[in-house]
């Protein structure tokens, strides 16, 4: 049985979840509604296999192996700097413009899944978050691991959804000023690199 004091924590925490929601609203802002929802979806998919590893054990491998965690962090600064660059590129994958396409959904769900693909503290973070909230008999561990897993990324695309429509009833507002999406494409821009700082600082 799902906790109550897990559910609380799990939605802190998805709250308070910093790269993911600043994609989705990116794309709510930028490309409207469902392209929102297709962002909010990739960033939940791209939990599975950090779910999977902290069930599997993976994670502590992760932890103590600095030469892994480094190639996978690296990786992901790398990316997080890429889509700062697309957010200011006219044109690109995060700007926000009047005129721009609309990018196909599995495009928009693949870059929200790398993401959290690429971010290797994600998968320590679970293996400290889930265990807490095990009932403590070995033989149901792996599906209640599976189970609190679920429910987190339920919520998660839950509350990613509500952030991306949220961010899409802004953009008729925001694209009546071209000051203002410049100044946003600007902001995400730094963001995204912000955190590509920030994730390049992690230690395992």
């Amino acid at each position: 049985m799902i906790s109550l004091q897990f559910l609380l924590t799990a939605l802190v925490v998805v709250i308070a979840s910093g790269t993911g929601v600043i994609y989705t609203l990116a794309i709510g802002l930028g490309q409207g509604r469902w392209p929102a929802v297709a962002a909010a979806f990739g960033c939940t998919i791209g939990i599975v296999p950090h779910l999977a590893a902290a069930t599997l054990g993976l994670a502590a491998l992760l932890h103590t192996s600095a030469l892994l965690f480094n190639v996978v962090k690296f990786a992901g600064v790398a990316y997080l700097l890429y889509l700062a660059w697309q957010s200011l590129k006219s044109g690109g994958a995060l700007a926000v413009g009047a005129n721009r396409k609309v990018d196909r959904p599995w495009r928009i769900a693949r870059r929200g899944a790398l993401i959290n693909i690429l971010n290797p503290k994600l998968s320590v973070f679970f293996l400290a978050l889930l265990p807490p909230f095990l009932t403590g008999t070995p033989d149901t561990a792996t599906t209640e691991m599976i189970t609190l897993g679920a429910v987190f990324m339920a919520l998660t695309f839950a509350v990613f959804v509500l952030y991306g429509l949220f961010a899409a009833r802004a953009r008729d507002w925001l694209l009546s000023s071209a000051v203002r999406m410049r100044w946003l494409n600007r902001s995400f821009a730094g963001i995204f690199a912000a955190l590509a700082g920030r994730l390049a600082l992690e230690r395992a």
